[in-house]
């Protein structure tokens, strides 16, 4: 009896202990993903309690590098410790050398961003805006002594940059101040080329911030615009030039983004995204594209929907994509695939039949494995799923190899890249391995078996928070990847990655790009597109002349690119109705869009792509 007793009495101050531990709220219900998660469930993700605290942090003045006091400027990267193991172990596809076509080549833009680039998006001013958060404490760009903000968690004064402007010219960076914490945040560019960023995490979550394209410009930031906390979100534009911000953790809903200055007095419920999560979570940065019909679809964990945004409406369930989750944190890769309008706009001719594509993503217990140190591999299809078809069916094919965590873009041909990311774990600090250092290059008008080839593979592992942007020359420009819970550089499996490169694809070796067209961009006409409208420019060739079946008119809407997803990315391919050749110059005429629905208002990168070969782009502005 006695001993029972004590039996009782031990257990009772164990779930005491546990309930000041947990909480009581978790205690008795331990799956409740809805709660609220503290802070430190983020910031120290291995669930290894506290942490030693760091040495004290030494001046501005003692730190190697530094730029001279009150003045702003970058700070050099530390030493990188030995690789690890885990560091050591990539994958690479072989290249297939002996059909003699070009397989692409990188190079190293800048050394050292400045910040580790978990956020990209380019603007038209030549720059990409590149920022991570608040979070991660200090980078490696020092914001000028009397512009510092004040960090509200920690009340104290932060002098160091989390965003950058990069000129990917010339690798020059100016820092920019951001205020409150854009963590795991969602953006986009509105029709005045402004870029519109909303979320974040804890004083962040429910502002909305912009930034203009200038030399001298600065983020703006109005506080509690959104009515729900917008964390791990997906924003998108509407065909009114509007944006709507989608899902976010435990946000099981949507709403517009306000006006500057106004607020949100309510949300929408969207009740695939509570139905569609789970104790991970595997339904954030939800999918979502515009359709020609002014519909969306959007997809989450492994379901999707057609939707009517005006009524609120479901108009359609897509039936689920087999073989795990496909959203964060399984992090697939997806995009709509290109919008060929040729001899579609007129009336009578053939509808549009949008198609979506989503490779790659991880076993739904993935997350739960990576606690635990566990890393099983990642998924290896793709499925791709005609939106207009009311019985589609997701068709799949494989990969070469499985990835996590990857970038999928859409080049200026057509093609899809594919790059960055894992083969074995999912997102989340330290919670992947095998690193795909290869490049896919995607063809998805050529056969099934046929549509993917290995490109020349990158030296630099880029997985958790790296990123990749079309330019407008047509390279890729690949930065960031920092699966640390601060800047690291050595001791970790993967130290904070701080170089850019580019990568340029196939297209522009140069045994191809010696005839590469060049647009006349005085040509180029100022007042931009109109809906319907003709659109007429000149361009020639330096080489050899062209004939018009071997040209293409592409136009490109620069996505925001955070976590693996391009919200907002598109390619649309332009009926040419007049082509008029004087030896190697041309004159051509193409249809602009007939509608916001197929092309949003805003600016828009404009491509000429002769015998496969892009041209540098033009910006060209869209708008009735």
């Amino acid at each position: 009896m006695a001993r029972s007793s004590s039996l009782l009495r031990a257990g009772v101050l164990s779930m005491a202990l546990l309930a000041s531990f947990l909480g009581v709220e978790a205690l008795f219900d331990p799956f409740n993903i809805f709660r609220a998660r503290p802070e430190s469930e983020y910031l120290d993700p291995f669930g290894d309690g506290p942490q030693k605290s760091p040495p004290p942090p030494r001046t501005e003045q003692e730190e190697k590098g530094a730029a001279r006091p009150n003045t702003m400027g970058l700070t050099r990267v530390p030493p990188i410790g030995e690789p690890s193991k885990a560091s050591l172990d990539t994958i690479s596809l072989r290249v297939n050398v002996r059909d003699d076509k070009p397989d692409g080549a990188w190079t190293i833009v800048s050394e050292n961003s400045g910040v580790s680039a978990m956020h990209i998006a380019i603007m038209r001013h030549g720059r990409a805006i590149m920022f991570d958060t608040v979070t991660t404490g200090r980078s490696l760009m020092r914001l000028r002594f009397d512009n510092c903000r004040h960090d509200p968690r920690r009340h104290r004064t932060d002098c160091w940059a989390h965003a950058v402007e990069f000129d990917y010219t010339t690798g020059a960076i100016r820092p920019l101040k951001i205020l409150t914490d854009t963590w795991c945040s969602a953006g986009g560019f509105d029709a005045d080329g402004n870029l519109v960023q909303s979320g974040g995490y804890f004083e962040g979550d429910r502002v909305v911030r912009y930034l203009s394209p200038c030399d001298t410009c600065d983020w703006k930031e109005h506080p509690f615009s959104l009515f729900e906390g917008r964390w791990y979100a997906t924003q998108q534009m509407l065909p009114d030039g509007r944006f709507a911000v989608f899902g976010g953790r435990r946000a099981f809903s949507f709403e517009p983004l306000p006006r500057p200055g106004m607020f949100n007095h309510q949300s929408v419920p969207l009740a695939l995204l509570r139905d569609t999560t789970d104790d991970v979570e595997n339904n954030l940065y939800p999918f979502v594209n515009l359709l020609p019909d002014g519909n969306l679809f959007i997809f989450a964990n492994d379901r999707g929907i057609i939707f009517d945004h005006r009524s609120e409406i479901v108009i359609r369930d897509i039936p689920p994509l087999p073989g795990g989750s496909r959203n964060y944190p399984a992090s697939a890769m997806s995009a709509m695939l290109p919008l060929d309008l040729r001899g579609k706009q007129l009336q009578g001719g053939p509808e549009l039949e949008p198609e979506v594509i989503i490779c790659g993503g991880a076993n739904k217990t993935a997350f739960k494995l990576g606690e635990n140190g566990t890393y099983g591999w990642a998924l290896k299809d793709c499925g791709r799923i005609n939106l207009v078809k009311q019985d589609a069916q997701w068709a799949t094919e494989e990969m070469p190899v499985q990835r996590v965590m990857g970038d999928m873009l859409i080049l200026p041909t057509g093609d899809l890249l594919l790059l960055n990311g894992a083969a074995k774990g999912c997102a989340g600090w330290g919670f992947a391995r095998a690193p795909v250092r290869t490049p896919l290059l995607y063809s998805p008008w050529a056969p099934q078996e046929s549509r993917f080839r290995p490109l020349t593979e990158s030296t630099i592992s880029r997985v958790y928070h790296s990123t990749a942007a079309l330019l407008p020359d047509a390279t890729v420009l690949v930065a960031g990847g920092n699966t640390n819970s601060g800047y690291n550089f050595s001791g970790v499996d993967f130290p904070t990655e701080m170089r850019v490169e580019r990568f340029s694809p196939p297209y522009l070796d140069r045994r191809l790009a010696a005839n590469r067209p060049k647009i006349d961009v005085l040509s180029v006409p100022r007042e931009g597109m109109r809906y319907g409208a003709k659109f007429t420019f000149r361009f020639w060739t330096p080489v050899e002349p062209v004939v018009e079946a071997d040209v293409m008119v592409t136009m490109y809407a620069p996505p925001f690119t955070t976590h693996g997803y391009s919200m907002n990315q598109r390619l649309l391919i332009l009926p040419i109705t007049s082509f008029i050749a004087d030896g190697r110059s041309y004159m051509i005429t193409v249809d602009a869009p007939g509608k916001p629905e197929l092309a949003p208002p805003g600016y828009y990168l404009v491509y000429v792509v002769a015998k496969d070969v892009p041209s540098i782009a033009a910006w060209a502005r869209i708008m009735q």
